[in-house]
C-alpha cells in the first residue's frame, strides 16, 4: 500500500476510536446531571452584613456613634472591595454591607468581619452592646419572594409575622442550597409599654426611672439550692430553689413597682402606663393585592443549584401550607427560576433546531444519508462532552454557556465535514475504496484540522482574560466554545475517520441522483456562477471595490449608533420590581397611600397577575425608611401574554404613565420601576 494511503493509528483501531468517544459522552452526561443550573454565572461578590440596633436614636446619632466606629475597624479587612452603610431613625437600626472580591471564601470573610466588629464593641454605646451586633453572610441573589396573608382578616400582621418566623423561616433555612431566609420587618412579639406623660409629671417620674425599674424586676436569677453540702448531718433532702424570672403577660408587667412611699404605698407600672402585647416594630408593612400580608425572601447559597434549591423550597412551602391555621394562605410573589427554566427551555429548543438544520444542510449538499449520519454521531459527542469540561472548570449551566453551545454546533460540525468531504472527493475522483480513501484524506487534512482548532481557540480564549464584570460574565461563554472546539478536533481525528471507513460505500459509475437533487445542484450551480460573476465585476475595478468597502464601513457605523447597548440583552423576566420614594420625612401612612394607588392601578393592567408592596423598606439596601415603598409586580405566564402590550417593559411604561395621578396630593414623589436589567426613574 502506498505511503499516502497508509491508515493512521485510529483508522486501524476503530474500536479504540469508538471507546474514546463513548468515554467522552458518558463523562459529559454524568457532568450534565451534576452541574448547577443558574440564569447567569456567579457574578455577585460575597457580602457580609453587620446590623446594630439603637432604639429611639436618630439616623445621625446611629451613623456617628454606631456605624462610624464599626466602619473604621472593618475597613481594610482581607479581600474587601468596598462597603456601604445605612442608618434608619424610624426603627433605630443601622446596617453595613461589606462586599468582597469574587472568589473570596464567604465563611472566612464572615470570620474576619466578626473579629473586626468585636474589636469595636468597646466604642459602641451601652444600649447597642446590650441589644447586640449581628454579623451574617448574605447572598444578594434572591431566589424567591413569598407572602403569607389572611384573606378573611382573621389574623393580623403581628400574628402572621410571628407564625412565619416560627414555622417558615427556620424550616426554609434548613433546606439544602438556601443561604438565608428572612421576613421583611421586625414584628416579633414584644411587650409594648405606653407611658402616660401627664401621670409621669404628676408623680415626678422620668422615663429613665421607669426603664430602670423594668430592667431590675424583669430579670432572671439563679438563687441556688437548699440542703447541699456543707450542711449538718440532719439534712435529709436537697431542693432546687427557683424564683419567678422574666415576666410574660401584661398583667405581670403592670405589677412592676416603680416607686414606694410611706405606709407601704406602692406606685405600680400600670398606674402610669398602658401595657399590651404587640409587635416589636411597625416600621414595615406589607400588602398582597391590597390585603394585609407579611413578605419574606429566600436567598441562594453561593454555588448552589438554583433550580434544585427552588424546587426544594417550593416543596417545603407546600408542606408548611398543610399545617397553616384556617384562614391563612400563601403565594409565591417572585420565583426567579420561572424565567431560568423558560430561557433554558428556549435555548434547548434552539439547540435542537440548530442541530437539525445542520444535518439537513449536510444531507442536501452531500446527498448521501450514510455521509449525513457521520456528523449526526460526531457532533453530539462534542456537545455532550463539553459539559465535562464545564464541570471540571467549576462552571454552571446558564444562559451564556448554553448560548455558547448553540454557537458551537455550527463550528464543531466543520471539523467532521472537512474530513467527510475530503473522503467523498477522493472516493469520487480517484475511485478508491472507503478505507483507502479515508487514509489518504486523513493524511491531507490532519494538519488543517489541528490548525482549525488552534485558530478558533486563539479567537475565543483571550475573551476569558477580559477584566471586570463583562469579563467574568463572558469567560464561561468563551471557554465553553473553546472546549467544544477542542473536543470536535479530537473526534474528527479519531471517530470520524473510523465512521467514514465503516459507513461509506464506494461510488457507482453512472449513478443518477434523485430528481430533487438534480434541481438543487442546477440551481445552486447557477447561484454560484452568479456570485462569481459579481465578485469578478467588483475585483476588476479598484474603484468599485473601494466604494463597496466604504459603504460597508459606513453601514457598520450607522448600525452601531442605532443599536441599543447593554451588558446582556433585555429579556422579559416575568416580573418587575419598583420603588416609590416620597420626600424625606414622609410618614408611613402617606407611603401606604401611594402603595394603595399603585396596587389599584397595576391590577387593572393586562398581563398583571399579582402586586405585592412592602411599605417602609428600601429593597436596594434592605433598610427601613418610612418614605420608601418597594413593590413587586408578578406577571402572568409567558404563554398567556402573547398579545402586544403585555410584556414587562410595557407594564413598566404604563406604570410610569400613571405616576402623575399617584403623585397628586402626595408630592414630592420619586418613582423608580425596574425590570431585571434596565430602570426608569422620574421625579414629580
Amino acid at each position: 500500500m502506498a505511503a499516502s494511503t497508509k491508515p493512521n493509528f485510529f483508522l486501524r483501531r476503530p474500536i479504540f476510536s469508538a471507546v474514546i468517544s463513548i468515554v467522552i459522552t458518558l463523562v459529559g452526561a454524568l457532568a450534565l446531571v451534576a452541574l448547577p443550573i443558574a440564569q447567569y454565572p456567579d457574578l455577585v461578590p460575597p457580602t457580609v452584613n453587620v446590623q446594630a440596633a439603637y432604639p429611639g436614636a436618630s439616623a445621625e446619632t446611629i451613623a456617628a456613634t454606631v456605624l462610624a466606629p464599626l466602619e473604621v475597624n472593618i475597613n481594610g479587612v482581607e479581600n474587601m472591595l468596598y462597603m456601604s452603610s445605612t442608618a434608619a431613625s424610624g426603627s433605630g437600626t443601622g446596617s453595613i454591607n461589606v462586599y468582597f472580591a469574587l472568589g473570596t471564601n464567604p465563611d472566612m470573610a464572615l470570620v474576619n468581619v466578626n473579629n473586626k466588629v468585636n474589636l469595636a464593641q468597646t466604642l459602641l454605646p451601652e444600649e447597642v452592646r446590650r441589644q447586640g451586633v449581628t454579623v451574617v453572610k448574605r447572598s444578594p441573589a434572591m431566589l424567591q419572594a413569598f407572602a403569607f396573608m389572611s384573606p378573611d382578616g382573621r389574623y393580623d400582621a403581628v400574628y402572621i409575622h410571628n407564625w412565619m418566623n416560627i414555622n417558615v423561616v427556620d424550616e426554609l433555612k434548613r433546606v439544602p442550597g438556601v443561604g438565608d431566609c428572612s421576613v421583611f420587618g421586625q414584628m416579633d412579639y414584644a411587650m409594648r409599654i405606653w407611658l402616660q406623660p401627664d401621670k409621669l409629671a404628676k408623680y415626678g417620674l422620668s422615663a429613665t426611672e421607669v426603664a430602670a425599674a423594668i430592667r431590675e424586676q424583669n430579670s432572671q436569677f439563679a438563687p441556688g439550692r437548699l440542703g447541699d453540702n456543707p450542711v449538718g448531718s440532719e439534712a435529709q433532702l436537697s431542693w432546687q430553689i427557683d424564683t419567678q424570672g422574666r415576666l410574660l403577660t401584661p398583667e405581670q408587667f403592670g405589677n412592676i413597682i416603680v416607686r414606694t412611699g410611706e405606709d407601704s404605698a406602692m406606685l405600680r407600672l400600670r398606674d402610669v402606663a398602658r401595657i399590651e402585647m404587640g409587635g416589636k416594630d411597625y416600621s414595615v408593612e406589607s400588602t398582597f393585592n391590597g390585603n394585609i400580608a407579611r413578605m419574606g425572601a429566600v436567598y441562594l447559597l453561593p454555588g448552589a443549584n438554583a433550580i434544585e434549591t427552588g424546587e426544594r423550597v417550593t416543596k417545603r412551602l407546600g408542606e408548611i401550607a398543610a399545617t397553616m391555621p384556617d384562614g391563612m394562605t400563601f403565594k409565591l410573589v417572585v420565583d426567579t427560576n420561572d424565567y431560568v427554566m423558560e430561557s433554558i427551555k428556549e435555548v434547548i429548543h434552539t439547540l435542537v433546531e440548530a442541530m437539525i438544520l445542520v444535518f439537513i444542510v449536510v444531507f442536501v449538499f452531500l446527498q448521501n444519508w450514510r455521509a449525513t449520519l457521520i456528523p449526526c454521531i460526531a457532533v453530539p459527542v462534542s456537545v455532550i462532552g463539553t459539559f465535562a469540561g464545564m464541570y471540571a472548570l467549576g462552571y454552571s449551566i446558564n444562559t451564556l454557556t448554553l448560548f455558547g453551545l448553540v454557537l458551537a454546533i455550527g463550528i464543531v460540525v466543520d471539523d467532521a465535514i472537512v474530513v467527510l468531504e475530503n473522503v467523498e472527493r477522493i472516493m469520487s475522483s480517484e475511485h478508491l475504496p472507503p478505507k483507502e480513501a479515508t487514509a489518504k484524506a486523513m493524511n491531507e487534512v490532519t494538519a488543517p484540522v489541528i490548525a482549525i482548532v488552534l485558530v478558533l481557540c486563539a479567537v475565543f480564549i483571550p475573551v476569558s482574560f477580559m477584566g471586570g464584570l463583562a469579563g467574568q460574565m463572558y469567560k464561561q461563554f468563551a471557554i465553553t466554545i473553546s472546549v467544544s472546539v477542542v473536543l470536535s478536533g479530537i473526534v474528527a481525528l479519531t471517530l470520524t475517520p473510523a465512521l467514514c471507513a465503516l459507513l461509506l460505500k464506494p461510488h457507482h459509475h453512472g449513478h443518477v441522483p434523485v430528481k430533487v437533487f438534480i434541481w438543487f445542484n442546477y440551481t445552486f450551480g447557477r447561484i454560484t456562477h452568479g456570485y462569481l460573476r459579481v465578485v469578478r465585476f467588483i475585483k476588476n475595478s479598484a474603484l468599485r471595490a473601494l466604494l463597496l468597502f466604504a459603504c460597508m464601513v459606513g453601514g457598520i457605523f450607522w448600525i452601531l449608533e442605532r443599536v441599543p447597548t447593554g451588558l446582556v440583552p433585555n429579556e422579559d423576566q416575568g416580573y418587575t420590581i419598583g420603588m416609590a420614594i416620597l420626600g424625606d420625612g414622609a410618614s408611613l401612612p402617606r407611603t401606604k397611600a401611594v402603595g394603595g394607588i399603585i396596587t389599584d392601578y397595576s391590577m387593572k393592567l393586562p398581563g398583571v397577575k399579582d402586586v405585592a408592596i412592602i411599605n417602609g423598606l428600601d429593597i436596594t439596601s434592605i433598610s427601613v425608611k418610612s418614605n420608601y415603598a418597594t413593590f413587586f409586580t408578578s406577571l402572568k405566564p409567558w404563554s398567556e401574554r402573547i398579545e402586544p402590550g403585555q410584556s414587562d417593559v410595557d407594564v413598566t411604561e404604563k406604570n410610569h404613565g400613571h405616576q402623575r395621578y399617584a403623585a397628586r396630593g402626595l408630592c414630592p414623589l420619586f418613582f423608580a420601576t425596574a425590570h431585571p436589567r434596565h430602570e426608569y426613574h422620574r421625579r414629580f
